[in-house]
This record gives structure tokens, C-alpha cells and sequence, in this order.
């Protein structure tokens, strides 16, 4: 891996709502943990940017992506699923197959809830590195680990960073206090700010 900071932009791509926070918290900290930087799409704001040119500007930026395509669950107010999730993994993929110099290097995880079950709702990405996560959280962590360190050998286990995860969990109120923020509130800013200071003070 070269010196280039972009090297280590990792692109999350995953629902953005209360109901996956859990997920989205340990995936941030996990990417933070295997000392690769998590970028997404609520970074801050430029309303001079759409969403779209705001997606295609951050996948160019990052070498990696994690593309989690398990919520394909009807909206409750339009009966409709969404498709924010697998139109950015195709962004990516596509990227990486018709853009020229870096974005050849470019390297995905696909993630859903249940192994072969993305062959029944978006089958043609058959052959790309799809592993299951089973809704869990400490599942998620071990694989994003596992993947990860293919490209930073050296990680400790994905077992040891759970734990971590844990203990930065249950420390996050006192974080959020100390730092005059409701946790509650926080920002996707706010987050990633707490975890690189925790990990930085913890392995200090």
C-alpha cells in the first residue's frame, strides 16, 4: 500500500436510519480500528453539491467500499424497497471496471444478512466477495476485520476488536459528556471524532 491517504478511504455504503445504527457505529469503528478511514455520505454538507455528484465525488476518492445491500425490506409509506444501497455498489463496480488509473485498484465487500440470498434480488453480482453478517453486530465487526486485514496484516482478532467495540460503547456517554454532546445527537462528524480520540488516548 502507498502513501497516498486515499489508500486507506474506505466507502460506506449502508442504510442510514435509527433501526441500523448499531451496525453503522460498529462498522465505522471497526474501519477506524483496522487503520483504514471510513467515509460516506453524511459527511458535511455542501448544498452546492447533489447527493448524486456528492456519491461519485467520495467512490473516486476511496480505494475500498463496504456495501451492505441487506435492507431490501417495503417502505411503510410507499410500499416500495429502497435502492440507494445497490445503485452506489454498481456506482463502485463500475468505477472499477471503466475508470481509468487508481479506480483500477479500487476493492469491495458486499454484505447482506444471509448468505445466496442477494441471488434472489440482484443476481448479477454473483462472483464478488458477498459475505453474511446475520444482523449481527459482533458477526459484522469479524468480517469487516477479516477483510480488511488482507490489506494491513497484523490486525488482532476480530473476537478482541468486539470487545473493544464494547468497551467504547459503554464509555460513549461519559465521551459524549466530556465533549458537551448529547449522544443521542451526534453527528456522523461528532462519531468519527469520539472514536479516533478514544483509540488514540486507549493505545496510547
Amino acid at each position: 500500500m502507498t502513501n497516498d491517504p486515499r489508500d486507506r478511504y474506505v466507502f460506506v455504503n449502508c442504510p442510514f436510519d435509527e433501526s441500523y445504527n448499531g451496525m453503522f457505529y460498529a462498522l465505522v469503528f471497526t474501519i477506524y480500528k483496522c487503520n483504514f478511514h471510513p467515509r460516506c455520505t453524511l459527511e458535511a454538507e455542501d448544498s452546492g453539491e447533489n447527493r448524486f455528484e456528492k456519491i461519485v465525488r467520495i467512490i473516486g476518492e476511496c480505494r475500498f467500499g463496504i456495501h451492505d445491500i441487506s435492507r431490501i425490506e417495503l417502505e411503510p409509506t410507499t410500499d416500495l424497497p429502497r435502492f440507494n444501497m445497490p445503485l452506489e455498489l454498481g456506482i463502485f463496480l463500475g468505477a472499477r471496471k471503466f475508470g481509468a488509473g487508481r479506480n483500477r485498484n479500487k476493492r469491495c465487500l458486499v454484505l447482506d444478512t444471509e448468505p445466496y440470498r442477494y441471488q434472489r434480488f440482484i443476481s448479477d453480482i454473483a462472483g464478488q466477495d458477498i459475505k453474511p453478517h446475520h444482523g449481527s453486530v459482533r458477526e459484522l465487526i469479524t468480517v469487516v476485520r477479516d477483510w480488511l486485514s488482507s490489506y494491513n496484516p497484523g490486525l488482532e482478532s476480530g473476537s478482541i476488536m468486539w470487545d473493544e467495540y464494547t468497551e467504547f460503547q459503554e464509555n460513549l456517554p461519559i465521551l459524549c459528556e466530556s465533549a458537551n454532546l448529547v449522544t443521542s445527537e451526534l453527528t456522523f462528524a461528532d462519531y468519527v471524532r469520539l472514536v479516533y480520540a478514544w483509540l488514540e488516548n486507549r493505545e496510547s
